[in-house]
């Protein structure tokens, strides 16, 4: 286990149980305690955790984990998922993507598809998006027109959330919104921990005839705190083999096309 991946399982850990020992740590780590006292000295100077004596407790952290943290999680998974879901753009459509791990994995397999080179005479495909790190990947490929929405950045997800962003995504239309969420459930719809990504989502959903839901198999049948949308807006879910099968099976029964990877 490389050292980001340690400091993401840390993060976990003191998120669901708020403190933890040294000891406990390695244990549960399987590295020696030396490696987890250098890692919480770390963790506490970026303000992640507050050290006590002989170990650390929650200190700011929520739930919602930084996105720089989420990166070592699921990484194959979201590497297949965000190949298939690219795969459903077509040339000249305009599409969203809002922020997320997941979805920044579509943005990279975007921005590999020479076919989306507009043709003369063609129009080439354009992406809406609320996050920064997507923009900043995307804005160096010349065949992608890429627009950004307003809004106050939230730093956990590098998301551009709040009113600002609302008269953009007013004025478009869009033929497909991606929306990477935290749960999806076949009764409480596509839900997001936080409720200001929730809002700019909602408002991607309701400017798309399509919405693709992309989340790996963790997500399936949890939810969070804020709603997205219902489930019956959502066209497409693709996910990974890890999705507790019986759920898949109630999203088809509903209609909704599951593509698993």
């Amino acid at each position: 286990m490389d050292r980001y991946a340690r400091w993401n399982t840390l993060l976990e850990i003191l998120a669901e149980t708020g403190r933890i020992t040294v000891e406990e740590a390695a244990e549960r780590l399987g590295v020696s305690q030396a490696t987890i006292r250098r890692d919480f000295d770390q963790l506490s100077q970026q303000q992640m955790i507050t050290r006590t004596r002989g170990g650390a407790v929650a200190g700011g952290i929520s739930y919602d984990l930084p996105l720089r943290y989420k990166t070592a999680r699921h990484v194959e998974e979201k590497h297949r998922i965000g190949t298939a879901a690219a795969g459903l753009v077509s040339p000249g459509q305009v599409i969203a993507l809002n922020g997320g791990t997941t979805i920044t994995e579509v943005a990279r397999s975007l921005a590999m598809r020479t076919d989306l080179v507009a043709t003369p005479g063609s129009t080439g495909l354009t992406i809406v998006t609320n996050a920064l790190n997507i923009a900043n990947e995307l804005i160096v490929r010349p065949h992608l027109k890429v627009v950004v929405v307003g809004g106050v950045v939230r730093p956990q997800s590098y998301e551009l959330i709040g009113p600002l962003a609302a008269p953009i995504l007013r004025e478009i239309t869009l033929d497909i919104a991606f929306l990477g969420v935290d749960a999806i459930d076949m009764k409480l719809g596509a839900t997001s921990h936080h409720e200001g990504e929730a809002a700019i989502n909602a408002l991607m959903a309701a400017r798309a005839r399509k919405v693709v839901v992309i989340a790996d198999g963790s997500k399936i049948g949890g939810h969070a705190f804020a709603r997205i949308c219902p489930t019956d807006r959502v066209h497409t879910l693709v996910t990974d083999g890890n999705a507790p099968p019986e759920q898949l099976r109630g999203f088809e029964e509903a209609g909704i096309r599951v593509i698993v990877v």
